[in-house]
């Protein structure tokens, strides 16, 4: 395993230096080499608060302890779940059964390797999808993915569920789309330039849920090897480790760590952005996992918290583009991509994926391309 560590990207200095300051520049330019290189970041934010976050996992964690007859009610099946919960053993990781995310793993060192997914079955983990997004103002071609907000039913939940949703998921949201302009900006882009595509897409709050008391042993796969179907994703701080990602190019797997402290997410891109940057982005190979770190903490909790359900949630927020947009790689970025493959070849790496077609179309046909592989979508 590597010992490697994500590098640190400070959106206080986007947000505070002139864009004509070289604090600025080297920002944004190491924002975008950060994506480039591991397809993932720590981003340094102090207008995000720790304790939205914890209120948020509190009210998630007694969320996810209702009976499941209660959760059942919040279910949207007909539209692809992508509102309201998903149940445990719904959604199945990609990589399961496709062909080159298989050949990815096989290339990888075994020492580097993801669990086992080959025989597994659904993911046991349950989400919740909560819309924090704008109505464009045109007829979308997309309805189901972008369907109105479902409510959860229970009493003690829905008094306090909007206004924290809403808090958190701003927070998250103001996040991402800052580092969007970076990454623009350091990839010689307008800075407009993704977050503009990006207006009127579904985003999705979308914390995730994993009873550590069913599935709290270790080895456990809570999430198998995949990548994420959106522009770009970003978490906040869980309370139980166990997100393992992979960098690119290097095979190796880095287990996620935030620092100890402070105001900090995590962002990690996705297929929609590898698509635009014609893969000189790539999306982030992930798997959640229990390891030791993960028994200790839930250790931990039990003894400082013994009257809170043992579920490990993931405070994630997925950012996506508009479902109408015009999805394309942009030429300048695609041009990059090919010499980086050039590059590496001459220089004897190995690049762990194949050449990738990206082949244009709508933003909400990719999206469903992608549910019907994890069987969300029929």
């Amino acid at each position: 395993m590597s010992d490697v560590t994500l590098p640190v990207v400070d959106l206080d200095v986007f947000l505070s230096a002139s864009p004509d300051s070289d604090a600025f520049t080297n920002e944004c330019k190491k924002a975008a080499d950060a994506l480039i290189r591991y397809g993932a970041l720590l981003l340094h934010d102090s207008r995000v608060s720790e304790e939205d976050n914890n209120t948020f996992l509190d009210l998630i964690e007694d969320y996810f302890a209702q009976p499941e007859e209660l959760l059942k009610q919040d279910e949207r099946p007909e539209l692809g779940y992508q509102v309201g919960v998903t149940l445990e053993n719904t959604e199945k990781p990609k990589c399961a059964v496709d062909e080159p995310c298989l050949k990815v793993i096989a290339r990888l060192d075994p020492a580097e390797r993801p669990l086992d997914i080959t025989a597994h079955s659904p993911d046991p983990k349950c989400r919740f999808f909560w819309k924090m997004s704008e109505k464009p103002p045109y007829e979308t071609q997309y309805p189901s993915l972008n369907a109105p907000n479902v409510v959860p039913k229970a009493e003690s939940i829905r008094e306090r569920w909007t206004p924290i949703m809403e808090k958190w998921g701003t927070s998250m949201k103001a996040a991402v789309e800052n580092l969007a302009e970076m990454a623009a900006i350091g990839l010689g882009l307008p800075r407009e330039t993704f977050k503009e595509a990006g207006r009127y897409g579904p985003h999705l709050l979308a914390p995730t849920a994993s009873d550590l008391v069913k599935y709290g042993k270790k080895d456990t796969i809570l999430a198998g090897f995949h990548t994420d179907l959106n522009f770009l994703t970003i978490h906040g701080r869980s309370r139980y480790p166990g997100l393992n990602i992979w960098a690119r190019n290097t095979g190796k797997r880095i287990p996620v760590k935030f620092p100890p402290a402070g105001r900090y997410l995590l962002v990690q891109a996705g297929k929609q952005l590898e698509h635009l940057s014609g893969g000189l982005i790539k999306a982030g190979y992930h798997e959640v996992v229990v390891n030791d770190a993960t028994l200790q903490a839930i250790e931990r909790r039990k003894v400082e918290n013994p009257d809170r359900p043992l579920i490990r949630i993931s405070s994630t927020f997925f950012w996506h583009l508009s479902s109408d947009y015009d999805l394309a790689p942009i030429p300048a970025l695609q041009e990059r991509a090919h010499a980086l493959k050039a590059d590496a070849i001459n220089l004897g790496k190995v690049d762990l994926d194949e050449e990738a077609v990206y082949e244009p179309m709508k933003v909400g046909q990719q999206v469903q391309n992608e549910l019907r592989h994890i069987a969300l979508m029929a």
